[in-house]
Order: C-alpha cells, then structure tokens, then sequence
C-alpha cells in the first residue's frame, strides 16, 4: 500500500495514538483500502482510491484524510501537519483530475486548509496575549521579582517568534516557561516564599546532621576486651 507524505505527516500530527487498523481490507486492487485511527477525542480516517491514470504508478493514488473531533484540535492537527510538511499539502501532482475526483476546486480546497491554520495560529497567539497580560499585571507588585518577570518577557518573545515560524511544539514549550515563571512571581502564591523557607531550614538540618557526625568521639571511651584467648 502506498501512504502518500500528506497521510503520513497526519498520522505524526494526531499525536500519540492507536495503531492505524483496516477499516477495509485491501481486495484485488491493493491500493483500495480505508483504515483509521484515533487519538483522545480526535478521530483520523485515511481512504485511499485512484483518481488518475488507472492506479498503474504509486502517484496516481488519491488519499482522502477525514479528522473528526473539536474544531481547536483538528485546528491543531493540520497546523502541525502543514508545517512538518515542507510543501502546501493542497497542491496535487494532477490538478485536473485531483479536482475531478474531488469535486473541488484547488481554490477551495486551498481556504479549507488556510481556515485550520490561522485557527489554530490565533488560538495559540491568543495564549500567548493573555500571559502577557499577566505579566503587565504582575509588573512593578514585587521588586524582588523583576528578574523573574524579565525571564516570562524573553520567553513571550520566543513564542512568538516559535509562532511565526509554525513552531507549534516550540511554542508549547516557551508558554510552559514563560506560566512557570508567572506562578513564582505573583505573590499570592507564595511559591518564592516557600522556596526561601526551605533554603533557610536546609542549614539547620546540616548542622544538626554535622554535630551527630562529631558526636563520634565519644565512641573512643567505651573500653575494648580482647577474649580470643580465652576457652
């Protein structure tokens, strides 16, 4: 069977997933089959048939990608494939027939993908837009944690910069930076302020552990009575 680049790249962009399995077997023509797949809430379908030149090459081969599930996630999902890919996935070896068999323009066909894309572009920027809403808030309520904050600002700016290159993991990534560094900063937390407890009682602790070590002196005191002589 032949798997073209578009339906492997959607099967990495689902995430981890279930095994792919037959939804239809392979019959005489080997290249007309269905099989599926599904990831937490999003469901993926990959239906191959041919659309040109009698299925006599492996490019003649029309693989139809269905993904089921909430409008964010397939969002997600085709984000990551068109950006893993390279290439614009809606551009066919065969325009005049890939439209034929589709029954779709490459215009359309071209909106359906672009639509996905700036959805899921705008749902992570405006991720992005509501930390750095925090962080203007956060600015100036604590002195001691300019530097922290400094940090949450560099890692808004690699965000965006992961954004504006389809770096959807990378954009993941800064954001987990950028909320963690939020949390330590807001007082009302009090994370810094238990972190600061802690590295105060760390020194008692060594301490005490260091007089029992030199506590051990007094072991020399206890008399030693050689028996191996004795019957």
């Amino acid at each position: 069977m032949y798997l073209g680049d578009v339906a492997q790249a959607a099967l990495r962009a689902l995430g981890p997933h279930d095994p792919p399995r037959f939804v239809k077997q392979p019959g005489f023509d080997e290249q007309i089959w269905s099989l599926g797949s599904h990831a937490n809430e999003l469901q993926l379908t990959i239906s191959s048939s041919p659309y040109w030149g009698f299925g006599l090459l492996p490019r003649c081969f029309l693989n139809r990608i269905e993904i089921s599930g909430p409008l964010g996630l397939r969002a997600r999902c085709v984000h990551d494939l068109a950006a893993s890919l390279g290439r614009n996935p809606w551009e066919p070896n065969r325009l005049r027939q890939f439209e034929k068999a589709t029954r779709c323009e490459a215009a359309q066909h071209r909106s359906a993908w672009e639509d996905l894309i700036t959805r899921a572009s705008e749902n992570m920027s405006e991720e992005i837009d509501q930390l750095e809403d925090s962080l203007r808030r956060l600015r100036g309520s604590d002195a001691a944690a300019s530097d922290i904050l400094d940090a949450a600002k560099m890692g808004i700016g690699e965000a965006r910069a992961a954004l504006a290159d389809r770096n959807a993991p990378a954009v993941e990534r800064a954001l987990g930076r950028v909320a963690s560094a939020l949390i330590e900063a807001d007082p009302s937390t009090e994370v810094r302020s238990s972190e600061t407890s802690a590295q105060r009682a760390s020194p008692r602790t060594s301490t005490t552990k260091q007089n029992e070590v030199e506590a051990g002196h007094l072991l020399d005191e206890v008399p030693f009575v050689d028996l191996s002589e004795e019957e």
